[in-house]
This record gives C-alpha cells, sequence and structure tokens, in this order.
C-alpha cells in the first residue's frame, strides 16, 4: 500500500471519513426509510438515540425497550445505552464506544458504532461454503465475477477502482441492465457511475459511493465498499432464495 506523504496524511484521512460518513449515512437511511424517517448528518441525527433505537428494530425485527421521549442529556445517554445494550445483546463487543461520545457527536465514535451494527446484521451471517462474514463475501464476489474480463476481485479496496466489479456483479445476475461487452478498463468514472445508476434504479440499492472519490484516492475505504457490496448480496440471493 502506498502512504500518503506527511503534508497529505490528515486529508488522506479525512477523506476515509467523508467515505465512511456517506456510505454508512445511506445504508441507514435505506433502512430508516422503511419506518418513514431518515437521517441528514450522522453524527448529529442519533444524538438523542431515538432513530439509533428505531434503526436497530428495523433492522432486527425486534422491539426495543421503551424510549425517554425527554430532552435533556440524561435523557439522550440513556436512549443510547438502550441501543447499545441491544446490540451487545447479539454478542458484539463494543470496545471504547459509550454513550457519551455518541450523545456529544463524536464522529469516529458514530462511524465505529454504525460499522459494528452493519458488520453484524448485513455482513456476518453471509456465508459460502465454509467462510463467513468478510472472508464469504469476498468469495462470493470472487465467483461471481470468476467469468468475466479485467475482473479480479482480491480485496474489498483497490479491486473495485475501476468499475467493473460492479458491473460484472450486476450482469451476472441481471444480464438485461448492463451491457458489459461495451465497458472499457480505462473509463472508470463511466463504469462506476454505470453500475451506481442502475444498482439505484433497478436493484433498490442506494447511491452509497462517489465514483469520482473512488477514483481519487489511492485505496478506497474498506468498510465503505463492503458495506455496499453486501447490498448486492442480500439483494441477489435473496432473489435467488
Amino acid at each position: 500500500m502506498l502512504l500518503p506523504r506527511k503534508d497529505s496524511a490528515l486529508r488522506y484521512l479525512q477523506c476515509y471519513e467523508h467515505e465512511c460518513k456517506q456510505t454508512f449515512t445511506a445504508w441507514c437511511n435505506s433502512h430508516l426509510r422503511k419506518a418513514g424517517t431518515q437521517i441528514e448528518n450522522i453524527e448529529e441525527d442519533f444524538r438523542d438515540g431515538l432513530k439509533l433505537m428505531l434503526l436497530l428494530e428495523v433492522i432486527s425485527g425486534e422491539r426495543l425497550a421503551k424510549p425517554e421521549r425527554g430532552k435533556m442529556r440524561v435523557h439522550k445517554i440513556s436512549n443510547v445505552n438502550k441501543a447499545l445494550d441491544f446490540i451487545a445483546s447479539k454478542g458484539v463487543k463494543l470496545v471504547s464506544i459509550g454513550a457519551e461520545e455518541i450523545v456529544d457527536g463524536n464522529v469516529k465514535m458514530t462511524l465505529g458504532m454504525i460499522w459494528t451494527i452493519i458488520l453484524r446484521f448485513a455482513i456476518q451471517d453471509i456465508s459460502v461454503e465454509e467462510t463467513s462474514a468478510k472472508e464469504g463475501l469476498l468469495l462470493w464476489c470472487q465467483r461471481k465475477t470468476a467469468p468475466y474480463k479485467n475482473v479480479n476481485i482480491q480485496n474489498f479496496h483497490i479491486s473495485w477502482k475501476d468499475g467493473l466489479g460492479f458491473c460484472a456483479l450486476i450482469h451476472r445476475h441481471r444480464p438485461e441492465l448492463i451491457d458489459y461487452g461495451k465497458l472499457r478498463k480505462d473509463d472508470p468514472l463511466t463504469n462506476l457511475n454505470t453500475a451506481f445508476d442502475v444498482a439505484e434504479k433497478y436493484l433498490d440499492i442506494p447511491k452509497m459511493l462517489d465514483a469520482e472519490d473512488i477514483i481519487g484516492t489511492l485505496r478506497p475505504d474498506e468498510k465503505a465498499i463492503m458495506t455496499y457490496v453486501s447490498c448486492y448480496y442480500h439483494a441477489f440471493s435473496g432473489a435467488q432464495k
């Protein structure tokens, strides 16, 4: 992996944070819209715990403890703790993530919490042969894209930069949606936007990534790519079942 120069390190980290915020916000909204709501700002809109509890109810199909409706800090902390307790009840270890940091709008802690939720509810149960979670998802991608020219999925970062991997996954399951033969490896912007537009229009997968961000980053954020690719897995494996 190429490391950024010291003078660009901060920008490098901020880019990753931007990618995760965009992807995680879209992922949360893909579920929250089922309850008739959404979030605009991921570190602000979960601070009172109400939409966080609602998100967990939607993705788990279970009811959480009744939330506090007061506006005081103690009420917000109580709600976030109820959400964190529910996550922990699912066998998830929440390392260094506390209710106070979420209530205070700590963006890194909030993103860490949402990533934990995505892992538990969208990725953990993916199983392909004897592999599970990340390895299972990667193996699924490799098998589905194996017949495609110029696609070699080895990871959840640089393997997806030219956009052909996303297009191949769509074409493998819905060949009528993409003319794969017309795509060029040296035109990543078109490839990425084609996949994102088609997935949103025909597969009900919201745009979670930005094509320019992926192209302009040495190594796209692994968490963001995994989150988006997991939506393809659920869309297609669910349809097959």
